[in-house]
């Protein structure tokens, strides 16, 4: 079993800062979300867990749909905000 540690979750943004700098380059909107789980599986398998391939994807697509989420979110409260002034 594997144990998460804390600072595995700062992976979140890092993916997030990643996904807006392929979106600042050009990369289409559309695109994004599967650019954080590209992104969430490499860190997966790389890093939180490599020594079981099996366990690095199921995290890393975790961490690739929470990065999404995350940056969904994030934007939807920054235009709820620029609207109501």
């Amino acid at each position: 079993m594997m144990d998460i540690q804390v600072y595995d979750i700062a992976i979140l943004p890092l993916i997030v800062g990643l996904v807006s700098m392929t979106k600042a380059i050009g990369l289409p909107q559309r695109f994004a979300p599967f650019i954080a789980i590209l992104l969430g599986v490499l860190a997966g398998i790389f890093y939180v867990a490599p020594h079981n391939m099996n366990e690095g994807i199921l995290v890393g697509i975790a961490l690739g749909l929470a990065a999404s989420g995350l940056y969904s979110s994030t934007k939807t409260l920054a235009e709820k905000r620029s609207s109501t002034k």
